[in-house]
């Protein structure tokens, strides 16, 4: 973590590395996706000397999150489903589309 963040900014990157982890994400690539998110939010926020207009214009990665965490409009992407069909050993799931990736799983 830089030094540069503040105590709230450390407690989100935990929070998030943490939370991929438990998601089976590795270690190294939670480190890297959390500083990414974190360094992100901060750019939205003003808090970064410098920042691109992606970071700045773009939706923020907790909404984004928010938007495709739920049945709402789509639900789980295929690829988020694919991976929990991974993890309960669905077989066949690599030639399945998103329905039926969704009634495998059981969600």
């Amino acid at each position: 973590m830089p030094r540069s963040w503040s105590r709230k900014r450390e407690r989100q990157y935990e929070h998030i590395k943490d939370g991929l982890e438990d998601r089976g994400r590795s270690e190294d690539e939670a480190e890297e996706i959390a500083a990414r998110t974190v360094n992100k939010e901060r750019a939205r926020a003003g808090e970064a000397a410098e920042s691109s207009r992606s970071s700045t214009e773009d939706i923020s990665s907790g909404r984004r999150g928010g938007l495709r965490s739920h049945r709402g409009s789509g639900g789980r992407t295929r690829d988020q489903l694919y991976n929990e069909a991974r993890q309960k050993g669905v077989k066949g799931r690599s030639k399945m589309n998103k329905a039926q990736l969704e009634e495998a799983v059981g969600r």
